[in-house]
């Protein structure tokens, strides 16, 4: 079980740089490698979609990191 908390971890921490990355600040970023700024169709219809993916990550991060803490304990 431990195992896989800490593996699932590791891709959600993974996930969640890529993620912050894509998010543009005053220009393109990182989003707008491979045509990425048209995936969700408009670039506000992209940030939206990046910043539900950002938190949906965040906050399994924190709740993974809180039940292997539990473990630990």
């Amino acid at each position: 079980m431990k195992t896989l908390l800490m593996l699932v971890q590791f891709l959600t921490a993974a996930l969640l740089i890529v993620a912050v990355l894509l998010h543009s600040a005053k220009g393109e970023g990182l989003g707008g490698i491979g045509g990425s700024a048209k995936l969700f169709g408009t670039p506000k219809g992209m940030e939206e979609g990046l910043d539900r993916i950002t938190w949906g990550l965040a906050i399994t991060f924190m709740a993974v990191s809180v039940l292997l803490a539990v473990i630990k304990a």
